[in-house]
């Protein structure tokens, strides 16, 4: 099986996410349809359904959590040196060269992927097109409004 780069941030989320399903809804849900089988005909009991779909939502996401987690090779942006280049986990500083205004990303994983939060996946077109530059390097991304240029104004590991 691959291995699927995660930041130490992310690998803390999924943990947390686990044991959320394991010690909340889990015995919630088992709960729940106790109650809804106590109720009598399941053949016409619209909360047992409920709660049987619930339940396998839950066991499905626990089986994908700990698979992505079996997989994952935790990566500490911190303790990366990478000489000033791009890598998983970088924090880039970029300029966009035709209206000169700056964004900030980091290049994450799937899972913690958050545009709103400045946090790229590994796999987007910017991320792509970042990955091995320099600071001073100029970036081309294919974007959906057409191809936009950057400026790797600064790189960073934290």
């Amino acid at each position: 099986m691959a291995t699927i780069p995660i930041t130490k941030r992310g690998a803390e989320k999924l943990k947390a996410e686990l044991h959320e399903l394991k010690t909340v809804q889990r015995p919630w849900v088992i709960n729940a349809i106790a109650e809804a089988r106590a109720q009598g005909d399941l053949s016409e009991n619209a909360e047992y359904e409920a709660a049987k779909d619930r339940q396998g939502f839950i066991e499905g996401r626990i089986q994908e959590v700990e698979g992505k987690l079996s997989a994952a090779q935790v990566i500490d942006p911190s303790s990366v040196d990478a000489d000033g280049k791009v890598v998983f986990g970088a924090t880039v500083v970029l300029e966009d060269e035709s209206t000169g205004d700056q964004v900030t990303y980091q290049i994450v994983g799937e899972d913690e992927a958050d545009l709103k939060l400045g946090l790229v996946n590994i796999s987007s077109p910017i991320a792509r097109a970042l990955i091995g530059k320099e600071e001073g390097d100029s970036a081309e991304v294919q974007a959906p409004g057409g191809v936009k240029h950057y400026e790797i104004v600064k790189v960073s590991y934290v």
